[in-house]
């Protein structure tokens, strides 16, 4: 492959006018160009995208792996950087990338560290952190999947991949309210998988994942630590875990009783 290859960045977005600008200035002189796929945002986030250079494409949201999936295919480039709008990049980990972008990405794949922030808090426990993320990619090399909402990005066995030093920082929460509300709303999206478990798996999931998941986080990974927020964080896994199974056995039993 040839030095200095062309990356595009691309950036998933809805209703993100107080997160997007930043988002794309911590992409600058790395990008070769900055793709925002919008399902329709009703604020500025789309003109706020244009003014700082972005090309911006409508789709209609049908899910996290869904959109991420089409808007990889909309690149210009072969290597994309993934992005959600509340995530931007450190300096540290800018500078990683262009190197490796210098070399003309000598690997397939590049991991790097999520640092999760509640409000202006960066939370180095309860299991957010090291969040490791496969975020750079050859496109042509793997695709999104996992369980809505919470997406994978695959890379195909056997391609070289590297680790990059430098964090990829993510304030998807402004406090412990909205942390509590999008628990809620993310265990019901997840429902919609759970439903497909037998009988048993359900009932055992529902006994034991969420309790397991909240003993794991707030006592072995240190959630302790960090006090009201590490309790919180804690508690709104358990809930989120009890409800994603709770209301998949409700759902199954709805099915098969009355049908879709």
């Amino acid at each position: 492959m040839s030095k200095s290859a062309k990356l595009s960045v691309v950036i998933i977005a809805f209703n993100e006018a107080d997160q997007i600008a930043d988002c794309i200035k911590s992409v600058n002189g790395l990008a070769d160009e900055i793709l925002v796929v919008d399902s329709f945002s009703t604020d500025d986030t789309v003109s706020i995208a244009e003014s700082l250079g972005a090309r911006v494409l409508q789709h209609e949201f049908e899910g996290h792996i869904q959109q991420k999936n089409w808007a990889k295919d909309q690149a210009t480039h072969k290597f994309i950087l993934s992005l959600d709008a509340d995530e931007r990049l450190t300096l540290e980990l800018n500078e990683s990338i262009a190197q490796e972008k210098e070399l003309g990405f000598h690997h397939s794949g590049y991991y790097m560290n999520r640092l999760n922030f509640i409000g202006s808090k960066a939370i180095k426990s309860c299991g957010w952190y090291p969040d490791k993320k496969l975020r750079l990619w050859n496109r042509d090399l793997g695709k999104w999947s996992g369980i809505n909402p919470h997406d994978k990005f695959r890379l195909k066995s056997g391609y070289p991949r590297m680790k990059l030093e430098g964090d990829l920082l993510h304030y998807s929460y402004k406090n412990r309210n909205e942390l509590f509300k999008k628990s809620l709303n993310y265990g019901r999206i997840g429902a919609n998988y759970t439903r497909t478990l037998s009988y048993p798996q359900l009932l055992g999931k529902i006994l034991f994942s969420p309790l397991f998941k909240f003993f794991r986080n707030y006592i072995l990974k240190g959630g302790i630590a960090f006090g009201i927020t590490g309790f919180a964080i804690c508690g709104c896994q358990f809930i989120e875990s009890y409800i994603k199974y709770l209301l998949g056995l409700k759902l199954k039993i709805q099915i098969q009783l009355f049908g879709k």
